[in-house]
């Protein structure tokens, strides 16, 4: 299998809570992208590495190996509206975005991103419904989390100990399945 098949069909479901962090990353990392293989433009607006000191232009924003490790705990691949997800959610956890900042966001991912990494209208309708999802869980911030000591606990226990609400994220699941029955990322959510 190819690489670009392995980033297609990678994906940890949440049914999989036994597994741990630290697996999960290592089968992402045997294919997955390196921080220098992200798109420069993409590494300014989602990486803290690039915020000005004492400004934060998007609440949120992870290094790579933190995003991924959001992907896993979240029962997300890496399909368009699972990065859309992954952003939205991780945006919201913070309690802090204004609706500028998600509309600038939303822009920036529609508009200026590289072609291969832009959001469809779907694709902002997930990022945005998955703002508002972690805007109202009672999970922490999930950008503010050091995940290195989780590396080895099974998700089921990080997800309950970081306050994410699993069954939050089935009854969206399942209303996204729903929505977008063309989208193979979407259909995919509550495999078991």
């Amino acid at each position: 299998m190819d690489i670009e098949e392995k980033v297609k069909n990678w994906f940890i479901p949440l049914s999989h809570g036994d597994k741990t962090l630290g697996q999960a990353y290592q089968e992402l990392q045997s294919f997955g992208l390196k921080q220098s293989e992200i798109p420069y433009i993409i590494q300014l607006v989602e990486n803290p590495k690039f915020d000005l000191p004492g400004f934060d232009l998007f609440h949120g924003a992870v290094n790579l190996q933190t995003h991924d490790y959001i992907h896993i705990i979240l029962g997300r691949g890496l399909l368009p509206k699972d990065e859309a997800f992954v952003i939205g959610f991780t945006m919201g956890s913070t309690d802090r975005v204004t609706t500028s900042e998600e509309r600038l966001y939303a822009f920036f991912a529609k508009y200026l991103y590289p072609r291969e990494y832009r959001f469809t209208d779907e694709d902002v309708r997930v990022f945005k419904d998955a703002l508002r999802l972690g805007f109202i869980s009672d999970c922490k911030p999930l950008s503010q989390i050091d995940y290195s000591p989780h590396l080895h606990r099974p998700l089921r226990e990080i997800r309950k100990a970081l306050g994410i609400e699993e069954d939050l994220l089935r009854a969206y699941y399942a209303i996204e399945k729903r929505r977008y029955p063309n989208s193979p990322e979407s259909q995919r959510l509550l495999e078991s």
